[in-house]
This record gives C-alpha cells, sequence and structure tokens, in this order.
C-alpha cells in the first residue's frame, strides 16, 4: 500500500487541480475574450483618434506652411522694396555726384584757364620788374661813372691849372731895406 500511496495523492491532487484549473480556464478564456474586445476597441479608438490626430495635424501643418510662405512672401516683397528703395538711392547718390564731378570740373577747368592767364600776368610783372631792375642797375652804373668821368676831368684840370704858371703864386716881392 505504500506503493500505491505515491499515485493515489498525487493523481488526487492532480485531480483537484484539474477541476481548479479548468473552471479557472473558462474564466480565464472568458476574461481573455473580453480583454481582446477592450482591446480591439481600444485599438479602434486608437486609430480613430490616431487618423482624427493626423488630420488635425495635417490642416495645422498646411494651415502653418501657408502661414510660412505668406510670410516668406512679405519678406521676400519687404526685402525688394528695401533693394528698390537702396537702388534708388544709389542712383540719386550716383547723379548727385556726377552732377557735382560736372560742376567741379567746369570750375576747375575755369580755375585752370585763370590760373594759366595769373601766370602769364606773373611771368610779363616779373619781367617787367627785372627790366626796371636792370635799367636803374645800368642808371646807377651810368650814374657812377658819370661821377667817376667828372672826377677824373676835375683832377686833370686841377692838374693843368697847377701845371700852368698862371695858376702859381708870384713870387712873393723882396722885403723893403730896413733903414737903419
Amino acid at each position: 500500500m505504500k506503493k500505491w500511496m505515491y499515485l493515489i495523492f498525487p493523481g488526487g491532487m492532480l485531480a483537484a487541480f484539474l477541476v481548479f484549473f479548468l473552471s479557472h480556464t473558462k474564466e480565464m478564456d472568458a476574461r481573455e475574450h473580453e480583454r481582446a474586445i477592450k482591446v480591439q476597441q481600444q485599438q479602434k479608438e486608437a486609430a480613430a483618434k490616431k487618423t482624427a490626430d493626423e488630420a488635425r495635424a495635417a490642416a495645422d501643418a498646411k494651415k502653418r506652411q501657408q502661414e510660412r510662405e505668406a510670410e516668406e512672401t512679405a519678406k521676400a516683397e519687404q526685402k525688394r522694396l528695401k533693394q528698390v528703395a537702396a537702388d534708388k538711392e544709389v542712383s540719386d547718390a550716383t547723379t548727385k555726384a556726377l552732377n557735382a564731378a560736372a560742376t567741379s570740373q567746369k570750375e576747375v577747368s575755369s580755375l585752370d584757364a585763370d590760373l594759366d592767364t595769373l601766370r602769364k600776368a606773373k611771368d610779363k610783372a616779373l619781367q617787367e620788374a627785372f627790366d626796371l631792375a636792370r635799367q636803374v642797375e645800368r642808371a646807377k652804373v651810368e650814374r657812377r661813372n658819370a661821377e667817376l668821368e667828372i672826377q677824373r676831368t676835375t683832377e686833370m684840370i686841377a692838374e693843368r691849372a697847377l701845371a700852368s704858371s698862371l695858376a702859381r703864386m708870384p713870387t712873393p716881392p723882396p722885403p723893403p731895406p730896413v733903414a737903419k
């Protein structure tokens, strides 16, 4: 009997286990079925939510894209207007500078002509001053020569006069005899 005990107790326990296992298996299948239905329903809800979110995201993305495009268009237009304004400003500045350059060139030409005239007048005045200074020096030299000639002539006349007998003093008369 001892040998049978090794079979009976485990067999009974196996039977009890099978009873509980099978009863729970049915409940577990029912729960698993409910859970599968819930999961399937959640998946459907998630898919529906996902499609709604995707549609909303696509609409938002399209809206943002349109806003971005409008903003980029506005920026491009603003940039173009700034460029046009800058080009006009540069063009105006260039025209103004060219006009100023033309005016300055005319003034330079006029001043060059005046400068040339003034240089010629200066050269003429310097030549006249040189000629006058030369005449003054020549007059001084001639005056000095004339003075020297006068002195020479005077000395010559004085020498001749000294050499002539008329210019000599007569010898003094002898002294009168003295009465004694």
